[in-house]
């Protein structure tokens, strides 16, 4: 059944003139029939390489509003609408206003992982493998780091010389795992390496053998010598590591490690958005995207 629903979708997103993006957390028969998988921006990115018209995102909100910034002229759909992200939603732009009112000489980077319209009164975006190079390459030494605590407070260890703020906010999927969870997994598995990612509290990425981005943690496993890994990061990771690299074992550092916008969308959204039955299309108006692209655009800027 799975693979005559994947069929019925590759012909029609053929037929419609669509491109699939599919976010590395999402399950397993989504991303085998997209047309590009990976983190938020780098999909992003391939969309506007893209040849297509329209655009699926199966991922949650702020991905597919991100594609829209840099993707204006296509049309674009959300999977599933209920995918949202708690951590993109925590803070708006009423509170990062007042926050930047009362400091004004300090410059407000934001994580990729927040709203377009917080993007709009942002000065910096950052992902989590470029936040270090990018912050290290800015001019600013009074830094606002949003909404993330946990990867800022990761950015600020690599880079002392700058006085970086926090505000308390983050993943709450990452954060939740203890430094016990560390301790368990790696009795369990002593020959393991341990690849976190930095959304994870300090206590967790101070263990780790490698700490980086989505991205960075299958990079690295992939080109690793080492045969065993325990993955700090959305357990689906450790799912598709298994499949991509079937001669090496993968763990889930915690069984907690489960988001649940991410695996909000089915293989059945993604064809009932193409039968026109489902899925939301992203509508941005122009004042805002180019608001919120500011910020984008100084990312790329400083990351060249």
């Amino acid at each position: 059944m799975i693979r005559e629903i994947q069929d019925e979708i590759l012909r029609l997103k053929k037929e419609q003139d669509v491109c699939i993006l599919a976010h590395s957390y999402v399950a397993r028969e989504i991303s085998e029939i997209a047309d590009f998988v990976g983190d938020s921006y780098g999909l992003s990115v391939q969309a506007t390489t893209a040849p297509q018209k329209n655009v699926i995102m199966c991922g949650v909100r702020f991905m597919a509003e991100t594609v829209k910034i840099l993707s204006p002229e296509k049309t674009v759909y959300l999977a599933n609408p209920i995918a949202g992200c708690p951590m993109a939603e925590q803070m708006d732009k009423e509170l990062i206003g007042a926050w930047k009112k009362a400091h004004p000489d300090y410059t407000v980077v934001a994580y990729i992982n927040t709203t377009s319209d917080l993007k709009t009164i942002c000065d910096v975006c950052v992902t989590s493998s470029s936040a270090v190079k990018i912050v290290n390459n800015m001019e600013a030494d009074k830094i606002l780091f949003i909404p993330d605590c946990n990867l800022g407070q990761y950015v600020a260890e690599q880079i002392p010389n700058k006085e970086i703020k926090l505000l308390q906010g983050g993943c709450p999927i990452h954060a939740a795992v203890p430094k016990r969870a560390v301790d368990e997994a790696r009795a369990l598995h002593p020959d393991a390496l341990l690849l976190v990612h930095p959304e994870c509290v300090p206590a967790v990425t101070k263990e780790a053998d490698y700490v980086g981005s989505t991205s960075g943690i299958m990079n690295y496993a992939k080109a690793s010598d080492a045969k065993e890994f325990i993955i700090g990061t959305e357990i689906s990771i450790a799912e598709h590591l298994q499949y991509d690299c079937p001669d090496k074992k993968f763990y889930p550092l915690s069984k907690q490690l489960i988001c649940p916008n991410m695996k909000a969308t089915t293989l059945v959204d993604v064809l009932n958005v193409l039968k026109g039955q489902a899925g939301e299309e992203i509508v941005m108006d122009e004042e805002t995207r180019l608001a919120a692209k500011h910020c984008i655009d100084e990312m790329i800027r400083l990351g060249g």
